[in-house]
């Protein structure tokens, strides 16, 4: 296995890679961020559901959102890495696709999406975009 340097990028390309594929389901390492991540995904109807398997390894394991044989999800982007943090204040959350996709922010109140750390006035770390 491999070491991984940024574990919520490879969740995220894992994510993209299923959807774009078709799979119903696909596994990722466990770890609270991800399913933080997991949690808004299902909120905004990225996912159907996602789930924590204990094991030998804990994993996530997430069922990407189908509909009429298409994902949902369209494309995502990984902003701030480990390499390159990316702050926004709460004026300066972005809009994803004139209000089509979301932000996935890091904030002092937990991970949330753009549009609830606007309506509480939180800025934060900008993990992703997704559309």
């Amino acid at each position: 296995m491999a070491v991984l340097t940024d574990p919520i990028s490879d969740f995220l390309t894992r994510f993209k890679n299923a959807a774009r594929a078709g799979n119903e389901e696909f596994t990722a390492p466990y770890s609270k961020m991800k399913a933080d991540i997991a949690r808004i995904l299902q909120e905004e109807g990225y996912i159907w559901n996602y789930e924590v398997v204990t094991g030998k390894r804990t994993e996530i394991k997430v069922k990407p959102k189908f509909v009429d044989g298409r994902s949902v999800l369209t494309d995502l982007k990984r902003v701030s890495t480990p390499g390159r943090r990316h702050y926004v204040g709460a004026n300066e959350v972005p809009r994803v696709m004139s209000g089509l996709g979301i932000s996935i922010l890091s904030t002092s109140k937990g991970v949330m999406s753009g549009g609830n750390a606007k309506r509480q006035n939180l800025g934060g770390e900008l993990l992703a975009n997704v559309w």
